[in-house]
């Protein structure tokens, strides 16, 4: 067990969102609870979906349970307070938190990991076809809900298929059109459904080695998913799409999972932020507008070095959090987070293969789809408990994607 902290006195750590930092700590207290401390957990939502099985849940690969970290089960193994509530603001001169629909929280330590929405989606929040893929912990039953609503509508065309366009040309959006495709194909549906990605960038799954764009682009032919590059979509109606060169595209269905932008919620809360909206932090991961509060994952931004926005950073800021909590507890030194230039890159295809990069290697295989499902399922299994307690709090219900789950991305 670590020791109290110096003054004796009971402390809050408050956890606001359980992302993938957040949860390292909660499971981290299993094992080595911080003396004279007591660990709150604030969520939106009752569950956490963990980002990297979506795809291959969504392609009927995995079960929506194997996938999911019941977090009422997570925080009672950690004999921590788990609060579903909505935050409305901060009050740094009183070391609180305000919400909607909980009364006021202290802290004397703050964690934030809420992750990020996809950029852009709000714009079109008018469009029937819109389908965003934050809330992840909505997405597939929001998802499902409306392609069987089109599914059962009478085409114009009694040959038409459905239709369907994922705005996002990143690796997320290459997965989700492979895996959909997969969806539907083992479904055995009787309409056919025709997938096409639309990207700004002049390739998709940017940020990857050449050789390995060029692999993903042939198998997208292959597969006969289509890719408009080049150009953004700037307009959505009921029916169509619409990119910024003025073409029109007819659609079913429009899944927005465009990059990272901040969560509504980060504005409310009145912290400096990088030109993006995420909260402004020191290589610590302390925020620069109050040393107590940490912003960890895509909530926050190092500013004297800046990483992506992916989920295997937030994977990796883990031990400097744990470590850094207990510093600023006992006022020891802190570590400071050194983002690793290059990682293990796995694209889950769809068919039972995956794409692997790392450095120069490139291979697509089915032992590739193995090694990402050992690690995948790996990971989340650490923090699954099976829910053998009374009390659980529920979620209030909501189709409203305008609020990122506080969970993990």
């Amino acid at each position: 067990m670590n020791a109290s902290p110096a003054n004796g006195s009971l402390k809050n750590i408050v956890l606001l969102g359980i992302g993938h930092t957040n949860a390292h700590l909660v499971k981290q207290w299993i094992s080595e609870p911080i003396g004279g401390c007591r660990l709150i957990c604030i969520s939106k939502f009752p569950a956490a979906t963990y980002s990297g099985m979506l795809p291959g849940t969504l392609g009927l690969q995995f079960s929506e349970q194997e996938m999911r970290i019941d977090l009422a089960a997570l925080a009672h193994r950690a004999g921590a307070e788990l609060v579903i509530a909505d935050t409305q603001g901060i009050d740094l001169d009183a070391g609180q938190l305000h919400f909607h629909d909980h009364e006021p929280i202290r802290f004397d330590v703050l964690s934030i990991g809420v992750g990020s929405m996809p950029a852009g989606w709000e714009q079109h929040t008018h469009s029937k076809l819109l389908v965003p893929i934050k809330p992840m912990q909505t997405f597939l039953q929001r998802l499902e809900s409306h392609l069987s609503d089109q599914a059962m509508s009478p085409p114009t065309d009694d040959n038409a298929p459905l239709r369907v366009a994922v705005v996002g040309g990143g690796v997320a959006s290459v997965e989700i059109a492979f895996c959909l495709q997969q969806r539907w194909q083992k479904r055995d549906a009787d309409r056919e459904i025709e997938i096409e990605i639309f990207t700004s960038s002049p390739h998709v799954a940017d940020g990857m080695p050449s050789r390995s764009v060029r692999s993903i682009e042939k198998l997208l032919r292959q597969r006969g998913i289509s890719v408009h590059r080049g150009h953004r979509v700037d307009a959505l109606t009921d029916t169509t799409l619409r990119t910024d060169d003025g073409r029109t595209y007819r659609s079913n269905g429009v899944i927005w999972a465009t990059g990272a932008a901040p969560p509504p919620v980060l504005a409310r809360l009145g912290l400096q932020t990088d030109d993006r909206g995420f909260i402004a932090t020191s290589k610590t991961l302390q925020s620069l507008s109050d040393e107590r509060i940490f912003a960890v994952g895509d909530s926050g931004t190092m500013i004297e070095s800046p990483c992506p926005k992916a989920g295997v950073y937030a994977v990796r800021q883990c031990p400097i959090l744990w470590h850094n909590v207990n510093a600023l507890l006992n006022q020891n030194a802190m570590q400071r987070f050194d983002p690793q230039r290059d990682f293990l890159k796995l694209l889950n295809t769809g068919d039972g293969k995956a794409m692997l990069q790392y450095g120069w290697f490139t291979a697509h295989a089915r032992w590739c789809w193995r090694l990402k499902t050992w690690i995948d399922k790996r990971f989340v299994s650490e923090y699954q408990f099976d829910s053998d307690f009374d009390g659980r709090s529920t979620a209030p219900t909501t189709d409203d994607p305008s609020e990122e789950p506080q969970s993990c991305k």
